[in-house]
């Protein structure tokens, strides 16, 4: 069973990669690697004996894509990655975000359209519920007004599968994951964002090796137990299953309708202050940080009510977070003194 992996050297795609080859798949990774490394085959290939199919290819181009698929007609399922993903750059460069994000959906629906079945699992995001006024969230949360393109950009995506699922013989799962953190056990993949980190995790580790001067904690007077945000921090692994578990779903014939979807957490809310302890009692390191002001956009608190992913997919997440906090500093680690 050969299935497509786009942006499958990135952060949560590297260790999808490596979930689904465990498992017996054959994966095609593509990737324009705008914000990956090529190494990070090396890591697959380490991991899991095997070293996947590579094609580097910007997913905006026609041409390239229709010949994608011309070359790997046994393609099963896609699972899509490929995106931009950092908000305050989205409010900076709208129309980078519209063409990065939305082009590429578009271009691998029309390839996959031409199919007699052909399955495609979506990277989501939480940031469709904005700030959602029961917690946990519900699958059935509403949708509200995207409060970055961003956002929006994932909202267009679901409603794009959406209806071209209707009319077509594609079958979809959208995966709206919460906040995935840590690294694979062995320290040979995890996250390496370029530049200034975009999330609290990179940026903690960062800090901790001496990267960075301070942390900066935006907010302390949210209406929550200590003033911070409260997120849902989930172990990349265990994301990473969560693909494993959608797309056999699909190509089990199990989905009760032709697009489902799924939160993807812990179903637990930790705060960022709560998030810094844990990573000091795991690394045994005193974290530099400061308090400043609140950052545009951050919502008070946002954590997954998992109960249709674990009834209904049967999955669930295994890992704690400081598992994932223990893997992430490891990696981090491993990157600086390599």
């Amino acid at each position: 069973m050969k299935i497509l992996v786009t942006g499958g050297l990135g952060f949560i795609g590297s260790h999808t990669v490596v979930e689904l080859q465990n498992k017996g798949y054959d994966v095609v990774i593509v990737d324009d690697l705008s914000n990956a490394s090529i190494e990070v085959l090396d890591g697959i290939e380490s991991i899991t004996s095997k070293r996947p199919e590579f094609v580097k290819l910007d997913l905006r181009e026609v041409t390239g894509v229709q010949k994608l698929f011309n070359n790997y007609k046994d393609i099963m399922g896609v699972i899509h990655f490929a995106a931009s993903k950092a908000v305050g750059e989205s409010v900076e460069k709208p129309l980078m975000y519209y063409e990065n994000n939305i082009v590429p959906l578009i271009n691998i629906l029309k390839e996959l359209d031409k199919k007699e079945k052909s399955h495609f699992i979506f990277s989501s995001s939480c940031t469709v519920y904005g700030q959602a006024s029961v917690m946990p969230i519900t699958e059935e949360a509403l949708i509200q007004v995207a409060l970055s393109p961003y956002g929006n950009t994932k909202q267009i995506g679901e409603e794009i599968i959406t209806d071209v699922t209707k009319v077509s013989n594609i079958s979809a799962v959208l995966l709206r994951y919460f906040n995935p953190i840590g690294a694979h056990e062995s320290a040979l993949i995890g996250e390496l964002p370029l530049g200034m980190p975009q999330n609290l995790v990179p940026f903690i580790t960062q800090t901790a090796i001496g990267l960075r001067k301070e942390l900066s904690v935006f907010g302390d007077d949210y209406n929550t137990p200590d003033g911070t945000c409260v997120r849902d921090y989930i172990h990349v692994v265990d994301l990473a299953k969560a693909h494993v578990a959608a797309l056999n779903r699909l190509i089990k014939e199990e989905n009760s309708d032709k697009v489902e979807t799924f939160n993807v957490g812990t179903g637990k809310g930790s705060s960022v202050l709560e998030v810094i302890k844990a990573f000091e009692k795991v690394s045994n390191t005193k974290l530099p940080y400061k308090m400043v002001d609140r950052r545009e956009g951050d919502i008070t608190e946002a954590y997954a009510s998992t109960t249709k992913a674990n009834d209904v997919l049967g999955w669930k997440a295994e890992l704690s977070l400081e598992d994932a906090l223990a893997s992430a500093w490891k990696w981090e680690q491993k990157v600086r003194n390599s």
